[in-house]
């Protein structure tokens, strides 16, 4: 099957509107729910402390995501330091707490898309890229210019602005949004954001109407739609309930769901009691058994 990536299709003029929205956005800066209004092109940080260029820890191969992305030869996946979340067992702290990660020019991230895409992966899958879209978007027109043909993955926390999404259509071929919690008292209290389920519901349908149901090649690999990541967490802190009623009845039970049990305490879950042990079997398909009941299809 051969489809191409969303951005093969955007002119120069498209692309210039994009880029000098978000150079008027970072300017005093609403890329994301936080609405710092920093300005960044002036050496000026908010929540994120994150400045205008592209700030990154790694980039390789990524053999542990979904086989849906991963396939035979990995997905080429970025990851940004810093996030606009504060989630109290991150996984990644070191990278998204700590600023673990260096500065570099777009020209040397479109470089290493480009890098990615000669090593055979699958796509360019861009981890916490939502503080940090500016940047992503000048070096996609970059990589494009060189010849890059990957789909594009925007693999991020599910706390996004309508605005910032919009200006990304046409250019994210797969959105892939981990949808964290179920209520807005949960992100407050351990992500230290404020009515993240009632942004988190807008931002996902909203990536669902860019990209539509899913696309799927020959070899398994995705190629376009919706991949939504639930990571359950102990005594139901997640209510994962929640977030699958929604999906179901406000999104599709055709996405690609992965209903995650890697939970362990990390980072500062030893100050939260309730966040001190691993889930169970019974708690982990509890979720999975609704979401079968739901009826969704694509259970990763």
């Amino acid at each position: 099957m051969r489809l191409n990536p969303f951005y093969k299709g955007l002119n120069e003029k498209g692309w210039q509107k994009k880029l000098n929205k978000l150079e008027e956005i970072i300017s005093s800066c609403t890329l994301c729910p936080r609405n710092c209004k920093v300005n960044r092109l002036k050496k000026e940080t908010g929540y994120c402390r994150t400045l205008e260029k592209p700030f990154i820890s790694s980039a390789f191969p990524h053999f542990g995501e979904e086989k849906e992305l991963v396939g035979h030869n990995g997905s080429g996946t970025i990851f940004f330091s810093n996030c606009n979340l504060s989630c109290v067992f991150c996984q990644n702290w070191e990278i998204s707490a700590s600023g673990e990660g260096r500065y570099i020019e777009y020209e040397d991230l479109a470089d290493i898309m480009l890098e990615l895409q000669r090593k055979g992966c699958h796509n360019i899958n861009l981890v916490t890229p939502t503080h940090q879209v500016y940047g992503i978007l000048k070096a996609i027109y970059i990589a494009n210019r060189k010849g890059l043909e990957l789909p594009i993955v925007y693999n991020c926390g599910g706390y996004e602005n309508l605005e910032t999404l919009k200006i990304l259509e046409g250019v994210i071929d797969i959105y892939m949004p981990d949808f964290k919690y179920g209520d807005n008292g949960t992100g407050i209290k351990y992500s230290d954001c404020e009515n993240y389920f009632s942004i988190a519901k807008i931002a996902i349908k909203e990536m669902f109407r860019q990209v539509g149901e899913l696309i799927i090649d020959e070899n398994g690999i995705l190629k376009r739609g919706l991949l939504v990541r639930d990571l359950v967490l102990p005594n139901n802190l997640a209510n994962s309930f929640n977030i699958l009623q929604f999906l179901a009845k406000e999104v599709s039970t055709k996405i690609l769901l992965n209903l995650m049990d890697q939970y362990y305490p990390a980072y500062k879950s030893s100050f939260y009691p309730e966040l001190k042990r691993r889930i169970t079997d019974t708690e982990y398909n509890e979720v999975v058994k609704i979401a079968e009941k739901l009826g969704f299809k694509y259970i990763a």
